[in-house]
């Protein structure tokens, strides 16, 4: 079982806390109160797609020899504009450089996160349409 605690400090501020002891402050934009001194839940949710597919990506290309020199996800979320404010599309832009880095073994790599390991996908695609675009040395292509 995962667990947590988010508490609030001050302000539209909360301080979130992972059982695994991590600690992150959240805080609103200074049009909903808030003194932007941290991340809005929404990004983190963006954020916590990216780490979870990245993981697996990198886990996947490092057993395929995939001899990359760089690696980043970009991420782009649209939201519903009626409450609940959920995601409707999502597009995550996977750029991956270096030499002899073949596509084939990368966009292999995005598949299976995104079609079978990374939960954070699963959860998410029952709300937002998500689009996967593989970057290889400049050369992009929609998977």
């Amino acid at each position: 079982m995962l667990t947590g605690s988010v508490t609030w400090t001050e302000g539209m501020a909360v301080l979130g806390q992972s059982g695994s002891g991590h600690e992150l402050v959240m805080d609103g934009a200074p049009s909903v109160g808030g003194e932007d001194r941290g991340p809005r839940p929404k990004e983190l949710t963006l954020l916590s797609l990216g780490g979870c597919t990245a993981l697996d990506v990198i886990s996947i290309m490092r057993k395929m020899q995939v001899p990359f020199k760089s690696f980043r996800i970009e991420l782009e979320g649209d939201t519903a504009e009626t409450h609940p404010s959920v995601f409707t599309e999502i597009r995550l832009i996977y750029r991956t450089e270096g030499e002899g880095v073949q596509r084939e073994k990368v966009d292999r790599a995005i598949q299976l996160s995104q079609e079978r390991y990374c939960g954070v996908t699963h959860m998410l695609n029952k709300t937002a349409k998500i689009v996967v675009i593989s970057d290889v040395n400049g050369d992009r292509k929609e998977i």
